[in-house]
């Protein structure tokens, strides 16, 4: 693993551990199945420490510039034969494939959140994909023990596509004076049987994540249903951003969280 915030990096060891723990305690995971993946856990504190793995993930934010120079600095830092994924939720495929120096050995692996607990791993080829590198993308997907699913590369491919409008409906309800946000999740979670109401779910994706996602999805198909809400963007612009900021749809500050509107 690799970021470039040195004291998130070094935190990281500590931060699987829980998580595991957290799966142990549950009786999701055997306990000697646990100390062993920890084992497989190393630091790279530079790129260079890539230098050796077959397969790279990018997850950085959803930002095609920062991705984009994310792939300028690996250049010459893997080895050729490498595969490079990106895990976007909406990016062009290809697009970002042409910032690399691998086209035919890009391709998107979407894993769904939360990564520990979601089956699902969208795998998105670009155009220039190698067939065999698809596979063994889905290989390594099964591995994990996820299912992959193979998705073409349009803006938000499948999951994001079908999903994203709806929690986008969901804040125009809100906006429009509909229902509360505590109305809203409940008729959601009761009447659709989600395990998360929409809301509260943007707000666990990131209220500036959701909005990427949505400018994506309105300029690349240049379809008015995709419009951002405007009370998405106004919260994104006062920076709260959900779960992370402490505050979006829900305060975070209080436990249990309180709807802000």
């Amino acid at each position: 693993m690799h970021d470039i915030d040195r004291p998130k990096l070094d935190a990281l060891p500590d931060r699987v551990e829980g998580g595991i723990a957290i799966q142990v305690a549950k009786g999701l995971v055997k306990s000697t199945d646990a100390k062993a993946a920890l084992t497989r856990v190393h630091l790279a504190h530079t790129l260079s420490g890539l230098a050796a793995c077959d397969l790279v993930i990018e997850t950085v934010n959803e930002d095609e510039e920062v991705k984009r120079g994310l792939y300028a600095s690996l250049k010459g830092m893997l080895k050729p034969d490498a595969i490079l994924a990106t895990d976007t939720s909406s990016i062009s495929i290809t697009r970002l494939a042409a910032a690399t120096d691998r086209p035919q050995r890009f391709l998107g692996m979407h894993f769904m959140n939360p990564v520990p607990r979601m089956e699902l791993v969208e795998i998105i080829p670009g155009i220039a994909t190698l067939p065999e590198v698809v596979r063994l993308a889905s290989d390594v997907a099964k591995r994990m023990g996820k299912t992959p699913v193979a998705a073409q590369d349009f803006p938000a491919f499948m999951v994001n596509r079908i999903l994203a409008p709806m929690i986008n409906e969901a804040i125009y309800v809100l906006y429009e004076g509909v229902g509360t946000v505590e109305s809203i999740d409940a008729a959601c979670k009761l009447g659709l049987h989600h395990p998360m109401g929409p809301l509260a779910l943007a707000d666990f994706i990131g209220l500036d994540i959701f909005l990427s996602i949505m400018k994506v999805l309105h300029e690349g198909l240049a379809d008015q249903k995709y419009r951002p809400c405007p009370l998405l963007i106004k919260y994104v612009e006062a920076g709260w951003l959900g779960r992370k900021s402490g505050r979006g749809f829900y305060d975070y500050s209080v436990a249990p969280p309180k709807p802000t509107r």
